[in-house]
């Protein structure tokens, strides 16, 4: 970060803090917006950074930030509105029983349809809170539930079975290396990760028309590649299975996760409106598993590649010291040897990234959202930020657990055997 930039996501803090307590609803404990009110409603609602791509970088110089503030102060009643029709649509799904789906995702961007259409909520509001909501849970979108139903009935599970085979069946193979004295695909990858963090559209440009991504992709199926990026546990990556269980809090690694894994958590947002279109969604995602990265498009390819590269954390590249530069002045980093669970700060640290990194992308594709030209950069910033924060959580966790084991009495009985009994270690794991 320079003298001239300032992160965006404290101009956002900033001027959210700004509104005042009429956006609570939509605020984390900290007085911040929650995640999903930034991806659901300040993003694409206020912000729109695809019609302002100046603002939707990771870093914004001053005008930028000067802009940005001012489009969330300008909305504020609007937001400071929605946020009060979110209440009452949570007070209307509860008089109705309703338990399905995260309110939050269901009904933040409606709330703020709402503020449009009839600003602050006035004396019939809860008879539009209750109608929005019953709009929400009457049409036919698909839920988690829905697909889990969906792909375990035996006709649709042996039909997806034959797309997935089929698929893989048809993988490319990694191409030879290039002939010729010009520019090879690293040296192409180093061009994009030296500039990407501040525009880096033309190097973008030339990887996908070289077929990098989709090079390097294929290339992790030689025995070891994808393991060691922690993308699989396998020695080779496997067709995945079609599925029948999913969870969020135990999802394996990318390329050996199931179909439903793969879809369940977005199903919601994907919006799928009945049974052609989830047959469509999920014979898209059963052709992708096959391809390179695992990744439809080539630019997605591209990042990834980049990300392998810049995930090395060793300087070699502007992106990689900057990507470096936001690990190392975290304070649980500089301070923590080692981590109640007996591995290092860093450990793991690069296949994390690249874990998030792809998750974001496919995400990307299962919403038809195409890569911006200079997009790059705040991918993998954005991905390296999430592995902080889960890395500065699970730290935090972990201390607290080995303080209050080491705080407690022992009150267990004495050992017949006379041995002394061994404490549970803290657990850990990587994202």
């Amino acid at each position: 970060m320079t003298a001239q930039t300032v992160p965006r996501a404290r101009v956002l803090a900033e001027a959210w803090r700004e509104l005042g307590d009429g956006v609570a609803p939509l605020s984390n404990a900290a007085g911040l917006p929650l995640a999903r009110t930034t991806k659901l409603v300040l993003d694409p609602l206020v912000v729109r950074p695809v019609q302002r791509a100046h603002l939707g970088r990771a870093l914004l110089d001053a005008p930028a930030a000067r802009d940005l503030r001012e489009l969330v102060l300008a909305a504020g009643d609007d937001l400071r509105a929605a946020a009060a029709w979110f209440v009452l649509m949570k007070q209307e799904r509860r008089a109705r029983g309703i338990t399905t789906g995260n309110p939050q995702d269901l009904y933040f961007q409606r709330a703020y349809e709402l503020a449009h259409r009839h600003g602050y909520p006035g004396q019939d509001a809860a008879t539009v809170a209750g109608t929005e909501v019953d709009d929400v849970h009457d049409d036919d979108r698909v839920t988690a539930a829905d697909l889990k139903e969906y792909l375990t009935t035996p006709t649709v599970a042996d039909a997806v079975r034959r797309v997935i085979d089929e698929a893989w069946e048809q993988r490319v193979p990694a191409p030879a290396a290039e002939p010729g004295a010009g520019p090879g695909p690293g040296e192409r990858v180093t061009a994009l990760l030296e500039v990407c963090a501040v525009d880096g559209r033309a190097e973008l440009a030339a990887l996908v028309a070289a077929q990098d991504g989709a090079a390097a992709g294929a290339r992790l199926h030689t025995p070891g590649a994808a393991r060691a990026l922690g993308m699989s546990e396998h020695a080779t990556p496997r067709p995945p299975q079609v599925g029948a269980h999913a969870s969020k809090s135990a999802l394996p690694a990318p390329f050996d996760r199931s179909v439903l894994e793969r879809l369940f958590g977005a199903i919601a947002a994907l919006q799928v409106d009945g049974s052609a279109s989830l047959h469509e969604v999920v014979t898209t995602e059963a052709r992708r598993s096959a391809a390179p990265w695992q990744l439809s498009e080539e630019a997605d390819r591209v990042v990834m590649t980049a990300g392998a590269a810049a995930g090395l954390l060793d300087g070699g590249t502007d992106a990689a010291r900057r990507l470096e530069g936001r690990w190392r002045r975290e304070a649980f980093v500089r301070q923590a040897l080692r981590l109640p669970d007996g591995s290092g700060p860093a450990d793991g640290v690069r296949e994390a990234f690249l874990r998030r990194l792809w998750v974001r992308l496919q995400g990307r594709e299962l919403r038809g959202a195409p890569l911006a030209a200079d997009g790059v950069w705040d991918l993998l910033d954005g991905a390296m930020r999430s592995v902080v924060l889960d890395r500065r959580d699970r730290l935090k966790a972990g201390l607290a657990r080995t303080g209050a084991n080491r705080s407690a009495p022992n009150r267990s009985a004495p050992n017949p055997r006379g041995s002394t009994p061994q404490p549970h270690p803290a657990q850990g794991g990587v994202a």
